[in-house]
């Protein structure tokens, strides 16, 4: 049947696809699941903004693209430059072992004749040591002084230079000067110069070259780091402070903390304590300012810094940290006591340069010094200026001590103890020796036969010097004695006698003894040579002393008896003193001696004297009072006294035979503690008659004469010129 079209309702086949989505249930409807939001970027419709908006996150939306891809992009260049700056720098690093001493010379060490310790030259390096071996106190305290971060970083610390820039500004100063923030990594590239080695083409000295490795800067800070993260690659943390323990100057020439423990402290780094380690770690900040050989109070003071660090780190506990308080570090008896510095220097001069002062190699040199003898000294002249000389006064003094062979055992080169390489007035100052020159006069008489009891005239001379006309010498006392014998005339220091002793003889003869016995300066060809107007050294002159004492013997002062290089027994060269050919015959010798002991016994040196100790000397006072001397022995020793200004400014009130006389009376009460009393080695002469009026030849000797030695010359048959010089001279 057929069916018309409408009113139809749906085909079947409509019905076999459902709606893609069904429409939601009218409201109020039957049940079914409220309506949700469309997620955000799930379909929904976009949020718009206004064009407000659109430009603002438009632009900066803009510049953080510009940013972006700007900034990958120079970071990962300067990330390509660093990492070939640090593999650069990384391949250079050689080993450990080779970084730890980079001296260029070495270092003098200085034995006593004990072979005790008692001076250093150069840079010392005591040795290598290592941060596993090294006392752990030591360790902790260089960690918390310089570095608490050390173990948590890569080699820098961004927070550690913000810091410092902080201070640095908040001090008035630039963001990199003062503080620097470095890192004991960026120290220890800082000790190794970023890699540049020494150059004496470049630098003039070490000390030069150090100081521009030390200079700041941003350029220097920003070449700093990759050498810094490069060691950090290439060493292990404590691999890197074994460098740092080895190379760090600690003060009075000490390199690396081995050097600084045994200088100070006299022991190893290895074996020092909490209160010696935070001393010690106190230097790095400035050696020289710390130095406890340089001020002790200040050291301390800094050390209990460094105490209080350790113990707020934890490094020490309370009772530790109290107990190096209480218990300060102290220097070893060689550091605290300084002597023998000019004793040093002078042997320094005297021993050959490639093996002292420019030395590549450290050596050892056993010397002559006796502690105890340059203790004494120096406590004397010391206790003399204190006691009699006011205070303000810049009058210098000198003091050698040494043996009858010319062994120096002490040398006081100044009032003060001053730093290596100072002006030493013991060996350096050339100054008129007055009076102290006569010894050598009477001793060219006496060994051409004359004896003390010979009689000579202190009475008025005038002599006609070619080319300065007439020359009258005068006595100190502006007075004549008339006919006195020789003892008398070296005794009372008459200048009359001794220039007419001087002519008798010749001066010629004169001056071969004087240069004999080491007096080296060019004495001057006129009759004023007898009193000592030519110029010598306070070594030189004790050291012709010391020649009287061992019987007319020269000597040449010595200090210097082997020097080796460290670790080796076998002496590369050994003394170059000692006694050496006759001067005078040893009788002369004995009685020059016997006629200087009364220099001190009713002389000019009285003030010398020694309490129940037999002593021989001789004064000496320049012209104007410039210099004082005294210059005398015991059986034990010789030792000189030289005072006066470094200008040359006369000296006020002072004579050889007081203060210098009461100096070297101090020395030598101390030198002889403990010593046994011993004769003079001295022969006491026959006395002679004084010539008569109307027999004004010559005395003969009395009959109990002994006639040792050399017989006196015949005087009864002479020439008719040797008659006139003895009638110009009024010599008997």
């Amino acid at each position: 049947m057929a069916v018309s079209g409408k009113g139809r309702g749906s085909l079947t086949a409509d019905k076999r696809y459902t709606p893609a989505r069904q429409a939601p249930p009218r409201s109020g409807g039957g049940g079914g699941t409220p309506p949700r939001k469309p997620a955000r970027g799930s379909g929904g419709p976009p949020r718009k903004r206004g064009p407000i908006g659109r430009l603002f996150f438009g632009f900066f939306g803009l510049i953080w693209r510009i940013i972006w891809g700007v900034g990958w992009r120079v970071g990962f260049v300067v990330g390509s430059v660093l990492a070939a700056a640090v593999l650069y720098f990384f391949a250079q690093l050689p080993p450990v072992t080779d970084l730890v001493d980079a001296r260029s010379r070495g270092s003098v060490t200085f034995l006593d004749r004990e072979d005790k310790v008692y001076a250093w030259r150069g840079e010392t390096f005591g040795g290598m040591i290592t941060a596993e071996t090294v006392s752990p106190f030591l360790h902790d305290a260089v960690v918390a002084t310089e570095d608490r971060r050390f173990y948590r970083h890569f080699g820098i610390s961004p927070r550690g230079i913000a810091s410092a820039v902080r201070i640095n500004l908040s001090e008035g100063r630039g963001p990199l000067e003062g503080n620097g923030g470095s890192t004991i990594t960026q120290q220890v590239a800082k000790l190794l110069c970023l890699g540049v080695p020494y150059d004496p083409a470049q630098w003039k000295s070490e000390a030069e070259y150090e100081s521009d490795c030390r200079r700041g800067g941003i350029w220097r800070k920003i070449k700093e780091v990759p050498y810094a993260i490069a060691m950090e690659v290439k060493y292990s943390k404590e691999e890197i402070l074994t460098i740092y323990f080895n190379r760090a100057y600690l003060g009075a020439g000490a390199r690396g903390f081995e050097a600084a423990a045994q200088r100070y402290f006299g022991k190893s780094a290895n074996e020092v304590g909490p209160a010696e380690a935070a001393m010690l770690a106190g230097l790095l900040k400035a050696p020289s300012y710390f130095a406890p050989t340089n001020n002790m109070d200040r050291a301390r003071a800094r050390a209990n810094v460094i105490i209080g660090l350790m113990e707020e780190q934890g490094y020490l506990t309370a009772d530790q940290a109290n107990d190096a308080r209480a218990n300060p570090a102290r220097l070893s008896e060689a550091a605290a006591s300084r002597s023998g510095g000019f004793f040093a220097d002078w042997v320094m001069e005297t021993a050959p340069a490639f093996l002292t002062s420019e030395t590549t190699e450290d050596v050892v040199i056993r010397t002559t010094l006796d502690q105890r003898l340059q203790k004494s000294a120096e406590e004397a002249l010391a206790f003399v200026f204190d006691t009699k000389i006011k205070q303000g006064s810049n009058a210098q003094a000198a003091i050698v001590v040494m043996s009858a062979d010319g062994a120096v055992r002490a040398m006081v080169g100044g009032r003060k103890i001053e730093a290596a390489g100072s002006f030493n007035r013991a060996t350096q100052a050339l100054r008129q020796t007055g009076s102290t020159f006569k010894p050598f006069v009477y001793a060219a008489a006496l060994d051409l036969g004359y004896s003390p009891s010979d009689y000579v005239e202190d009475t008025p001379l005038t002599l006609n010097i070619p080319g300065s006309g007439p020359w009258t010498p005068k006595n100190y006392d502006n007075q004549f004695k008339g006919l006195i014998t020789l003892t008398q005339a070296l005794a009372e220091s008459r200048n009359i006698p001794a220039v007419k002793v001087s002519e008798w003889v010749g001066r010629d003869a004169v001056r071969q003894v004087a240069n004999g016995f080491g007096i080296k300066s060019n004495l001057t060809d006129v009759p004023s040579m007898a009193l000592g107007a030519s110029e010598a050294t306070l070594l030189e002159t004790t050291g012709a002393f010391a020649g009287i004492l061992n019987g007319g013997s020269s000597v040449t002062p010595y200090g210097l008896v082997e020097l080796s290089l460290q670790g080796e027994s076998e002496p590369l060269i050994g003394a170059a003193g000692g006694i050496g050919e006759r001067v005078i015959q040893e009788q002369s010798a004995r009685l020059l001696t016997y006629m200087m002991s009364q220099v001190i016994d009713a002389g000019t040196g009285t003030r010398a004297r020694l309490d129940g100790r037999p002593a021989a000397g001789k004064t000496g006072t320049t012209q104007a009072a410039r210099d004082a001397w005294f210059v005398g022995f015991t059986a034990d020793y010789v030792a000189g006294v030289w005072m006066g200004y470094d200008d040359n400014t006369p000296l006020t009130g002072v004579t050889g035979g007081g203060l210098p006389a009461e100096i070297w009376h101090e020395v030598m009460t101390r030198v002889h503690e403990g010593v046994e009393v011993k004769p003079l080695p001295m022969e006491i002469p026959e006395p002679r008659r004084p010539p008569q009026p109307e027999n004004p030849e010559y005395a003969q000797p009395l009959p109990d004469q002994t006639g040792q030695g050399q017989p006196q010359r015949e005087r009864t048959q002479e020439d008719p010129v040797e008659s006139l010089l003895r009638d110009l001279l009024g010599l008997y």
